[in-house]
């Protein structure tokens, strides 16, 4: 099935084709009666944050983990930023909801000129508006959305922005950005849920591949993106926010499920996102890294702290 194809907008809302939804307000209710979330420390200091380059020239790639889904990716004098968050909470309020426990890996005020920013969908850890505002106000970034999210951002000023739905794609600057399938959900409050489109992105660049998966549950897309683009140099594959499985399965990948993706990508090399800065779900803030850890074997594939950067040659 060509996923891009497939109908994944019923007129008034968008879904995941073939594939299990996100749960319902109910469940979200039966899941917090329930919860019993793993104990973590409120504020973790261990963070050494790390200075990136103002841009890397040639074919050389480097990646810089800033925390939760936010990654510095710089290449052929191109910098990407997926996801931004500098907020100390992902929330709509500043007084409540989940609060960050480790800082930022890069400092604000050593964050380059950033060229493109990449946003997988509208939910708050991902969507930080105090964030993009910041990066809007330095007038050098473009800003790549999936369908439906752009008027949301043009209402804060926040621009360029560009809109793309399954299958399409957009250049930008040496790059092309092509927009592909999650499987997730979307929704800012009550009643916009499903409003707007989640994805993830293929990015184009010197001949290289690299794939950032936004948030996803695990499924046939991957397998898809192998078969119409390649193997990935590089893979960055969410591992966090997975318990418990009965409510998280179809939004979010456990550790296990992560390393299937980077096996079925044939990823030379996949970064874990989604870890260690927010408690979203109920394991505990480092169980998804403890985990991956006591599984993996190899340097295939990472598991950076804040700040850390890889080199992909």
């Amino acid at each position: 099935m060509d996923l891009t194809l497939a109908a994944h907008f019923d007129g008034r809302r968008f879904y995941n084709p073939g594939a299990p939804q996100a749960l319902g307000l109910l469940d979200v209710l039966r899941w917090k009666l329930t919860s019993r979330p793993q104990p973590s420390p409120d504020f973790i200091s261990d963070v050494e944050p790390s200075v990136p380059p103002r841009f890397v020239e040639g074919s050389g790639l480097r990646v810089t983990l800033v925390n939760h889904s936010t990654v510095l990716l710089q290449q052929g004098g191109v910098n990407i930023l997926t996801d931004p968050i500098w907020s100390d909470r992902a929330s709509p309020l500043s007084w409540a909801g989940p609060r960050r426990r480790r800082k930022p890996g890069v400092d604000w005020n050593d964050l380059p000129r950033i060229d493109a920013v990449l946003l997988s969908h509208n939910h708050y850890d991902h969507l930080d508006l105090p964030t993009l505002r910041r990066l809007a106000a330095r007038g050098d970034s473009t800003f790549v959305v999936p369908t439906g999210v752009a008027r949301l951002l043009r209402s804060q000023n926040i621009a360029p922005v560009h809109e793309l739905d399954w299958g399409e794609a957009l250049p930008v600057a040496s790059l092309t950005i092509h927009c592909v399938p999650a499987f997730h959900f979307s929704s800012r409050g009550i009643y916009d849920r499903n409003r707007t489109l989640w994805c993830g992105y293929v990015i184009e660049c010197e001949g290289r591949l690299v794939y950032f998966a936004g948030d996803t549950g695990f499924g046939p897309h991957f397998a898809w993106i192998r078969e119409k683009f390649g193997s990935p140099q590089l893979a960055l594959l969410p591992i966090g926010a997975y318990e418990p499985r009965w409510f998280m399965s179809p939004i979010h990948m456990a550790p296990d499920e992560a390393v299937q993706a980077h096996e079925i990508l044939g990823a030379t090399t996949s970064i874990a996102i989604h870890h260690g800065t927010f408690q979203l779900a109920d394991e505990g803030i480092d169980t998804p890294r403890n985990q991956f850890d006591a599984r993996i074997q190899g340097e295939s594939f990472l598991v950076l702290k804040n700040g850390q950067f890889a080199e992909i040659p």
